[in-house]
């Protein structure tokens, strides 16, 4: 049986997802992979190959990635490996002048110990293709293509959803939770009754793919991941898909109309010269920068763009999505397995919002300079006065574009500071410090040359740096309450406890629940408050 073939529908599951797209299908994956039963119901029968959407994998993601043993397979699978470039060029054309350049970006080339992987340019498709295939390989899991959720009721203890399938019949499915990954036109969240609170931009922009087998011979700026190009004729933003002829562009201020009736002359405009192309498909689109005013409601959760959206500069969209389905998958099957409990579905909103809020506010900062902003008097000219243009647009590019192609510290150096599932307050860690609570573990390299991440537990993980006393008693804790730990023993210098601490309790997501010296003088409080259980209010298991 093929991905998303299947007869009827299950009436129960554990875990309904509405919406296969990237975002819900790494839901999938993150319950699926703990035995947790899910239905994910998918509109599309087939990945559409013809927009790539986001093409920005980056390693946040890929670390997501590398756990689900996945990481390996996309990069197999991308059109461009990563070593062949991690450059962005600003230029006139790309037969014109160069401008400004960008190296080392969107986390393509390795930062010593800082992450296991590096980012990867690809086109979304590749990577829900991919995601596709592990959900139909999870027992747990099953994906039904051609049918979309029309309605969800919620009762006490379940959710009553409708779904359609092609024809137009119903079914009826009942869950314990609901996923909203069902994208901006969300009905999971209007049924809900959440919103979207934000704006628009005032600008529309036309994105296109085309084909030009002979373009790459008149690019004069080498191998880049993108080329922003600063013209009158044609300021636009233009990449490569693969090495034989494919390319992607967005052509800024130019609405549907225009568009489709120019994008020939755009692409001459770009390339800086006639060249001989294919238009394959068409994409006009409008930045969005809005937020949803809540992100669940009792059973029913919103995940991706049903929760966030915003505008596409810097690469973070996709990528804040997978994020949330990480952050709420582990926290739901923690639930479902028994051993979590109330606080943790209520630190989902609580953690994330925040970062979310973030990223719509740097991807929007970043778009206050496109090429439009660029353009000057006399950027192609030969002369003196060309020099002096170029000079000038170089050294602006590079104050206002860099923060948008050098943003590992906005996805990797993450601190959460409110949240009622991290021990802040029980810690001895210094608040903020590399391996504090509400940061993500400091990443190290070992001396066998495998990452120290590859060590850590599916559920929760204690490290143990040398010296440590009390490991025992946490041990115990845990198996009291039935909350699975996996003991990790390591040495001082492996550095993962830069901010003092030799014992550190890890969750799922590589993010520190509670970091000490030594174990707390009530280790069941402890363990009772990382996985979301009011002391004494569950029985041990």
């Amino acid at each position: 049986m093929s991905p998303g073939e299947s007869g009827p529908l299950p009436r129960r599951v554990q875990v309904l997802i509405a919406g296969g797209g990237p975002v819900g299908l790494a839901a999938a994956v993150e319950l699926g992979g703990r035995g947790i039963g899910c239905l994910v119901v998918e509109p599309r029968a087939a990945v559409s190959t013809a927009r790539p959407r986001c093409k920005t994998i980056n390693v946040r993601t890929m670390e997501h990635l590398r756990r689900w043993d996945l990481a390996d397979r996309l990069r197999e699978r991308a059109p461009l490996p990563a070593s062949w470039s991690q450059e962005v060029v600003f230029c006139t054309s790309l037969t014109g002048h160069e401008l400004s350049r960008f190296t080392g970006v969107l986390g393509l080339s390795p930062e010593g110990d800082r992450f296991p992987e590096i980012g990867q340019q690809v086109p979304q498709y590749v990577l829900e293709e991919l995601l596709r295939e592990a959900v139909d390989g999870l027992d747990a899991c099953e994906l039904v293509l051609g049918s979309r959720v029309t309605a969800v009721r919620q009762g006490d203890d379940l959710v009553t959803v409708t779904v359609e399938d092609a024809s137009g019949g119903e079914s009826t499915v009942t869950a314990d939770y609901v996923i909203g990954c069902d994208g901006p036109r969300s009905i999971v969240r209007e049924q809900i009754g959440a919103s979207y609170s934000g704006g628009e931009a005032l600008r529309p922009n036309f994105g296109m793919v085309f084909r030009s087998p002979g373009l790459w011979s008149h690019v004069k700026h080498g191998p880049a991941v993108q080329y922003w190009v600063v013209n009158p004729s044609a300021p636009a933003l233009v990449g490569p898909i693969d090495r034989d002829g494919t390319w992607w562009a967005i052509a800024f201020g130019v609405d549907r109309e225009a568009g489709e009736r120019r994008a020939r002359d755009i692409i001459d405009g770009l390339a800086g010269r006639p060249v001989r192309a294919d238009v394959l498909s068409t994409d006009p689109w409008t930045a969005r920068m809005q937020i949803a005013d809540r992100m669940r409601d009792r059973r029913v959760f919103l995940a991706g763009d049903a929760a966030h959206l915003n505008p596409p500069f810097g690469g973070h969209g996709l990528n804040t999505g997978i994020g949330d389905a990480v952050d709420l998958g582990w926290k739901l099957a923690a639930v479902l397995n028994g051993w979590g409990g109330p606080d943790l579905l209520d630190g989902y909103e609580t953690e994330r919002r925040p970062i979310q809020e973030r990223i719509i506010g740097e991807a929007t900062s970043n778009m206050r300079v496109l090429s439009t902003e660029l353009l000057a008097d006399n950027l192609d000219a030969g002369d003196e006065a060309g020099a002096r243009a170029r000079e000038a647009a170089g050294a602006r590019i590079q104050e206002t574009k860099k923060a948008e192609f050098h943003s590992l510290d906005l996805i990797l150096d993450i601190h959460i500071t409110t949240s009622p599932v991290i021990a802040f307050e029980e810690s001895t860690a210094v608040d903020g410090d590399a391996g504090s609570p509400g940061t993500r573990l400091p990443h190290r390299f070992l001396a066998d040359g495998g990452s120290l991440y590859d060590l850590l537990g599916p559920d929760l993980t204690l490290l143990v740096l040398d010296g440590a006393t009390g490991k025992e008693t946490i041990e115990d804790a845990a198996a009291a309450l039935g909350v699975p730990l996996k003991t990790v023993e390591l040495p001082w210098e492996t550095g993962a406890g830069r901010g003092g601490a030799r014992l550190l309790l890890v969750r799922p997501d590589q993010i520190v629940a509670w970091a000490g010296e030594k174990a707390p003088a009530d280790a069941a409080a402890l363990i009772d408050k990382v996985r979301g259980v009011r002391t004494g209010s569950l029985p041990p298991l």
